[in-house]
């Protein structure tokens, strides 16, 4: 048998481990420290972790075999909507799943005359956009609910400035818009939903 079966020298096999440490970092800062931080959802950090890994090894393995990549990126393309068709995602948890994906497969990916430096200034772009629109979306994010309401004078729209002010003492929440859902004339109600930040 040949020694060479257990020389872990070679320059590919330093270069991939190199990269996949790299690898490793950039998906610790985007799911543990960016998406467990405002998402709070544990049970998705075990999978979008072995993802990344799972993508960035077979991504860097493709080289060994004359695949485009084209057909590697449909490849988990389809792993990611049979994926996401079996669970119940949100918006923000696709994008996460297909971020995951971006940065094993960029980290994965040995181009020719293109530095390490640029691999790195790429992966921190990505993951300093997910902070600053976790950041953005937590700073406008609101919540709804709906309410029976009986000052039917203050729905006019002339008042609209006194309602919100209304409401806003009577729930507590810093009230930033109202919808008016139905308005029973005969019981003198109305059915509102209030809008305040989360």
């Amino acid at each position: 048998m040949s020694d060479s079966i257990f020389d872990l020298t070679n320059p590919n096999f330093l270069g991939i481990m190199w990269r996949f440490a790299v690898n490793i970092v950039f998906l610790f800062i985007l799911i543990r420290v960016i998406y467990f931080r405002y998402s709070r959802k544990e049970k998705f950090l075990f999978s979008f972790f072995l993802m990344g890994i799972m993508a960035f090894f077979i991504t860097s393995m493709l080289r060994s075999v004359f695949i485009e990549m084209g057909m590697a990126v449909g490849l988990f393309a389809v792993f990611g909507i049979l994926r996401l068709r079996a669970s119940n995602f949100s918006a923000k948890d696709m994008a996460y799943t297909f971020a995951t994906f971006g940065v094993s497969v960029i980290n994965s990916l040995k181009l020719l005359k293109f530095p390490l430096l640029g691999v790195l200034i790429i992966n921190c772009i990505i993951v300093l956009s997910a902070y600053l629109l976790e950041v953005y979306s937590l700073r406008y994010k609101s919540e709804n609910h709906t309410i029976i309401y009986e000052k039917l004078d203050l729905l006019k729209p002339e008042k609209r400035e006194r309602l919100l002010k209304d409401i806003s003492a009577l729930t507590g929440k810093e009230i930033i818009k109202v919808k008016i859902c139905r308005v029973n004339y005969k019981r003198k109600t109305a059915l509102l939903d209030i809008y305040y930040k989360g």
